[in-house]
């Protein structure tokens, strides 16, 4: 079993917001392969099925971002799952917005999800899928700015961005991290012509909302 968490909050009002990136990403994942994500176990949604030939585990903790460790740990010691097979995806302010990139092991960096499931694996050697949210936000403090939604004229690099970390997933899954590394340690910005909006467009579709905040406020009104 390989388990893949997507980082995010819960509930409607931050399902579009930078800090949920981690579970855009773990959607677009489950619509590609028919996983559905409907398990709540373990104070996450999950769901089984498999990718590249392999099993794997669709987790997204509902515990809030700064408690995500709760959840992987309960996950890995129920399954046996060594740190070797797990994944995380999430939303990174220190790189810029639009870009992915893959780590293989490492610190967590400024994120709390990371720093709470490094603090509570005891481990920090297993691959991480890191979505740019960084840019100047001026005054605006942190904690407001990464559960703020995306601007309008960004939404595409946005978007492509996660299009390019479910393929790096699947890449990683088939052909190792070196491999996903390899291919997708670039410039996110710069769109593959080849890759459609597809597979994204319909993960929007399933959960009703535009990454587009001012779309949003318009559904709400």
């Amino acid at each position: 079993m390989i388990v893949i968490a997507g980082l995010g909050n819960p509930g409607f009002r931050y399902r579009n917001t930078k800090h949920n990136l981690g579970f855009m990403a773990v959607d677009l994942l489950a619509e590609r392969h028919g996983i559905k994500i409907k398990k709540l176990k373990h104070k996450a949604l999950s769901g089984e099925g498999v990718i590249a030939d392999k099993k794997v585990l669709l987790l997204k903790p509902q515990t809030y971002m700064n408690e995500s460790g709760q959840s992987v740990r309960s996950v890995m010691e129920y399954y046996g799952v060594a740190t070797s097979d797990l994944a995380v995806v999430f939303d990174d302010v220190d790189i810029p917005l639009g870009t992915l990139r893959i780590r293989k092991k490492g610190s967590a960096g400024s994120h709390n999800g990371m720093k709470s499931i490094i603090y509570l694996l005891e481990d920090d050697g297993f691959p991480r899928f890191r979505l740019g949210i960084g840019a100047d936000r001026g005054d605006v403090p942190l904690s407001s700015y990464v559960l703020s939604g995306f601007p309008e004229d960004r939404v595409d690099e946005v978007r492509d961005a996660v299009i390019r970390c479910a393929d790096a997933i699947e890449l990683w899954l088939s052909d190792g991290i070196d491999a996903a590394m390899l291919e997708y340690n670039k410039d996110a910005r710069k769109k593959d012509p080849n890759q459609g909006d597809g597979p994204f467009d319909r993960v929007e579709d399933k959960r009703g909302r535009s990454l587009c905040p001012e779309e949003n406020e318009q559904e709400e009104k």
